[in-house]
């Protein structure tokens, strides 16, 4: 499955912190009924049977809607359910053998901070990149904010899509505009929001009026 541009406007990645009573595919599908243009399953407690039941429902729920599903970090649940790809890190496996197991038709994403990382998993492979922290984030207590001008210079060097990644809210997206990124992904902006659909909607609207499309 190939990846375009367009495909990563408005990129949700899942945290069931923000379940609050609800189902994970329930959070979901109100994100996807307000816009979401790609979806990323990102577990790190569930045990993999568990995990790999919810990644075969929220990828099926994602074909309804015609949105890229992708795995984080686990390339053996990835390739176990056929997902459309995985989304590795810089401390996870190396982008180039997550491309080799993967084939040449599923979608690789990899994390890059700095235009050495980015040029890097471009040559190895990688169909977009996800640059950030851009602001300080809950999500990721290890995640160091990187500087604006990093982000502009990773986009000007790589020809695959850029996503910024890490605290973006509606308060602070305008700060992105500018930089040269395809999209932006977002995880509490989203799921943590009382009114997923609406908040899904506000950002897509803020990001598409950033990049023009």
């Amino acid at each position: 499955m190939n990846c375009s541009a367009s495909d990563l406007l408005l990129y949700a990645v899942t945290d069931r912190a923000w379940l609050r009573g609800q189902t994970l595919h329930q959070q979901v599908e109100q994100a996807l009924l307000g816009g979401a243009t790609f979806i990323q399953l990102r577990e790190k407690q569930l045990d993999d049977e568990s995990f790999l039941r919810e990644a075969v429902d929220i990828q099926a729920l994602c074909r309804q809607y015609h949105v890229p599903f992708v795995i984080n970090d686990n390339v053996d649940i990835a390739l176990r359910m056929n997902a459309d790809g995985v989304h590795v890190g810089q401390s996870d496996m190396e982008a180039g053998d997550v491309r080799a197991l993967l084939g040449p038709d599923k979608i690789l994403g990899v994390s890059a901070k700095t235009v050495e990382q980015a040029l890097l998993a471009q040559q190895r492979g990688a169909d977009y990149l996800g640059v950030g922290a851009m602001f300080p984030t809950d999500s990721k207590s290890d995640a160091s904010v990187i500087p604006m001008e990093v982000l502009r210079d990773i986009c000007q060097a790589v020809t695959i899509p850029v996503v910024a990644i890490g605290g973006i809210n509606a308060r602070n997206i305008g700060q992105l505009a500018g930089s040269g990124i395809a999209g932006v992904a977002v995880i509490s902006a989203i799921f943590a929001a009382d009114d997923i659909q609406a908040a899904t909607r506000d950002l897509k609207a803020r990001i598409a009026h950033i990049t023009g499309t």
